[in-house]
Order: structure tokens, then C-alpha cells, then sequence
């Protein structure tokens, strides 16, 4: 599950911890759409990295040098109880069963030593509905695995460099947006993704490592792949969490385009890769899309 929440809102995964062997030599995938006056880069991401991990090289870097500002799939860092506040509104449920009751009779146990290391209320936890309920307890799932929140993720780094450089830094959309998108699954999706969550701590940490170090080589098939056997990544979350928002990227990209100057865009990898992929997305548009790492 950890794949699918690394192509999910950057807000899911802020964490870092520390990875075995990664590969000797760094080079993340990255693209480039352009006219005669107008370069975007394209470059997945991952919202979670180890600490200290050396992920940029010498083409990355340039391209970021080029750029005069930066586009990421939401600024958040500006007002960090945003999520919360949207969270605390947008997230609250109505007539719902306690969350237990919403997972598999397997995975209820799980549940319930999350629902404590939260140190919420369990009547508060209950009375979120079942996509807010995944998105606070995945947080605690990721401390878990070894993870805990810091600023070693691409687009905590990348904002950085910007803003030192004072270049501006923008989103394809806001924290409102992007919780809306969980708002618009139904029930049944809702509780697909909680149940995801629930996953074993070794199995995800296994996981992770192997997101990363493929995510590192630049291999994009490894990383369509992995989405592609991820068994908790219905249709139905694929459609409106991949899908819908690559469409809506693609459309803001291409009319970026008519505006002349040099873009980065730092979006989650699995975005960019896949039949649903932003690029595909442009390709329809008439828009071609060269990868240039």
C-alpha cells in the first residue's frame, strides 16, 4: 500500500528513515514538454525519502537552475493547520458504524493498536468518515515501519532551494482540493483505502525499500509495475486519485505552456507513469512529452 500512498497528496507521507544499498549512482526519471519560448520539467517524486539520501545529480540540478519557479501538487507548508482545519470539517461523518465495523474482521486488531497510537478519542475517531480515518491513521502506520516526520521528502528539498533562490513556488492545487477527491469516493472505495492502511509493518518497510531504489534508477516501468499489482488500488481510487487529477494537470500544464519562460514541476511518480499518466494526458492534447533522464 505504501506505492499507492506514494502517488497520493504529499500531505500522506511526510516522513523519512534510513535505506539499505541504494543504488550507487542516482537518476530519477525526469521530462521536459517545450515550445520555441517555454520549457516545463517534469519530475516524480517521492514524498518520502531517507534521510540524507543523495537524490540529485547533475541534470536534475539544471533543470531546477533553469527554472524560474517551481509547481508542485500543492503548497502546504505555508499553513501547516490547513490540513488539520479541512481535515477536522470536511472529514467528519454522520450515521457511520465505529470504525472496527469497517474493516475486515482480520484487520481489526490492527486497527485498534493504530486507533491508540493516535491518542485521540476513540468516539472522535469513530465519528470521522472512513477516508479521514485512513488519512489520520496512516501518519501512525508509517511510524511503524520506522518513519517519523521531517523535511527529507523532494518537495520539502526542492521548495527549499526555490525559495532561497527566490523563485516562487505554486500548486496545482490546494489542501481543500485534494481532500475533496477522498470526500468523492463512495463507501465502499472509503473503506478500501482504510483497510489498506492496515498493512504488516515488515511487508510495508519491504515495500518501501523497493519504491525507493526503483524510484532512484529511473525505472519507470518497475515503478508502473508496482502499481499495476497493487491489489488495494481499485479502479475506483485509480480513476478519481490518478486519473481525474492527471487530466486536470495536463489541461493547467499545456495552458502553461502559452506563457513563455522555464517551470519545474515536481509532482508524485506515479503521475507520470502508466496508461493515465500526465504525459499520456498531454499526448492526447497534441503535446509531446521527451524524457530527457
Amino acid at each position: 500500500m505504501l506505492r499507492f500512498r506514494s502517488a497520493l497528496p504529499a500531505f500522506l507521507a511526510a516522513a523519512a528513515t534510513v535505506l539499505a544499498a541504494p543504488p550507487a549512482l542516482a537518476r530519477p526519471a525526469l521530462w521536459k514538454l517545450a515550445d520555441a519560448d517555454t520549457t516545463i520539467y517534469l519530475f516524480g517524486t517521492i514524498h518520502v525519502l531517507p534521510s540524507g539520501l543523495k537524490w540529485r545529480d547533475k541534470t536534475i540540478d539544471a533543470a531546477m537552475g533553469k527554472a524560474q519557479s517551481l509547481t508542485l501538487e500543492a503548497v502546504l507548508d505555508q499553513d501547516p493547520a490547513a490540513v488539520a482545519t479541512v481535515l477536522s470539517t470536511l472529514g467528519k461523518g454522520q450515521g457511520l458504524p465505529p470504525l472496527v465495523e469497517r474493516v475486515p474482521p482480520e484487520k481489526r486488531a490492527m486497527l485498534k493498536a493504530l486507533m491508540a497510537k493516535t491518542n485521540l478519542p476513540a468516539p472522535f475517531l469513530d465519528g470521522l468518515k472512513s477516508w479521514a480515518a485512513g488519512v489520520v491513521l496512516t501518519s501512525v502506520a508509517l511510524g511503524d515501519i520506522g518513519l517519523k516526520p521531517g523535511a527529507d521528502g523532494v518537495e520539502p528539498q526542492v521548495t527549499k532551494l526555490f525559495r532561497a533562490a527566490n523563485k516562487p513556488v505554486e500548486g496545482l492545487e490546494t489542501a481543500a482540493s485534494q481532500l475533496a477527491y477522498f470526500d468523492a469516493l463512495p463507501e465502499s472505495a472509503q473503506r478500501t483505502f482504510l483497510a489498506a492502511v492496515l498493512e504488516d509493518p515488515k511487508d510495508a518497510r519491504a515495500e518501501f525499500d523497493r519504491m525507493v531504489k526503483t524510484w532512484m534508477a529511473g525505472d519507470v516501468k518497475g515503478i508502473e509495475q508496482s502499481f499495476a499489482e497493487e491489489p488495494d488500488f481499485t479502479p475506483e481510487l485509480r480513476g478519481l486519485l490518478i486519473r481525474k487529477r492527471d487530466e486536470l494537470w495536463a489541461a493547467a500544464l499545456a495552458e502553461r505552456l502559452k506563457t513563455p519562460g522555464t517551470v519545474f514541476v515536481a509532482v508524485g511518480a506515479g503521475h507520470l507513469v502508466g496508461p493515465d499518466s500526465v504525459q499520456q494526458m498531454l499526448a492526447s492534447k497534441g503535446l509531446k512529452v521527451i524524457r530527457v533522464q
